[in-house]
């Protein structure tokens, strides 16, 4: 049996924060593999403007290079909008169902949790690791906490690239690199969530 977080979101961009988060809850919950999930569409951004899911997987797997503990699951890319989270969770149980599960999500998405597509279910087949980098964001102690004080949302990022700002140290080099070949981000405050 393994231990497994999954770690779904837009990733638009992925930035140092969610990897030294994913780092952190790997250690702390001794988990043998930390799979990342790209959405293809979150069902709580349908409104909002996205990289194309092709090269935000594409700064994923850059920023993932090298991670013998991180992996990438393509199943929502494949799959046609919105991105439920339960639909990947069942696909993942049929695949591997004597492995533990734990699904981290970052604490911006704890006020709308109980919303998500099924989530009795997903409460059955998961259990859920808050992600916190802050203090923005209290909430009850009903699931496990990882949390460190780090500063970087991805709606950060985006300004600061619009704005022509350094994005140095927030993201991985080469996932810097990928922003600036496809010229991303160049219109400000895209999404007013913290990502």
């Amino acid at each position: 049996m393994k231990k497994i977080g999954l770690y779904g979101g837009t990733f638009d961009p992925i930035h140092c924060a969610h990897l030294i988060l994913a780092r952190d809850a790997a250690e702390q919950l001794l988990l043998d593999e930390v799979i990342f999930v790209p959405a293809a569409v979150s069902p709580h951004k349908l409104d909002e403007a996205q990289t194309p899911a092709a090269i935000r997987l594409e700064m994923l797997q850059a920023a993932l290079a090298g991670e013998r503990r991180f992996t990438i699951h393509e199943a929502e890319l494949h799959r046609p909008p919105p991105s439920y989270t339960i639909d990947t969770v069942e696909q993942f149980r049929r695949a591997h169902p004597d492995d533990q599960v734990f699904y981290l999500v970052g604490s911006d998405n704890l006020p709308r949790l109980h919303t998500w597509h099924r989530f009795s279910d997903l409460q059955e087949l998961v259990q859920f690791v808050v992600l916190e980098r802050g203090n923005a964001h209290p909430h009850p102690g009903e699931y496990r906490t990882i949390q460190r004080q780090i500063g970087i949302s991805a709606t950060e990022i985006r300004n600061r690239v619009a704005s022509g700002q350094s994005i140095r140290y927030l993201v991985p080099e080469a996932v810097a690199a990928i922003i600036e070949r496809h010229q991303l981000y160049q219109e400000p405050n895209r999404s007013p969530q913290k990502n």
